[in-house]
């Protein structure tokens, strides 16, 4: 039971990895047409009035342009993968919770408390 729990959690958790992926991927083909639109415009303004001030849209938008490419093709997710593995390996002192582990215990005096405001209402 517990082995095809996990087995379904891990399905789930690639088939929401692989929509976030093929999101991004379509989101670059939009965001690329207008990137490009712009960058286009921008030049020819910026040529056309001798000022080169009208590129400076295209800084950011080449960030932006180069983080959605990285994300769906590039290696942005095998890189924080791997950085995701070092914090767990290396410095798993920056995923302790505060106060440590919920209890059960813990956990059912907070039920209680709750469940006697709401009776309280």
């Amino acid at each position: 039971q517990l082995e095809r729990q996990l087995l379904m959690q891990n399905e789930m958790r690639e088939r929401q990895t692989a929509m976030q992926i093929a999101w991004t991927r379509e989101f670059l083909k939009y965001f690329g047409t207008f990137y490009a639109l712009a960058a286009a415009g921008l030049t020819a303004g910026a040529i056309k009035r001798k000022n080169p001030g009208l590129l400076v849209p295209v800084v950011p938008l080449s960030f932006i342009f180069a983080y959605q490419y990285d994300m769906g093709y590039g290696t942005l997710l095998q890189r924080m993968k791997g950085e995701a593995e070092n914090i767990l390996d290396t410095q798993s002192a920056l995923l302790q919770l505060p106060k440590g582990p919920l209890s059960y215990e813990e956990l059912e005096k907070i039920r209680r408390s709750q469940s006697k405001f709401v009776i309280e209402k």
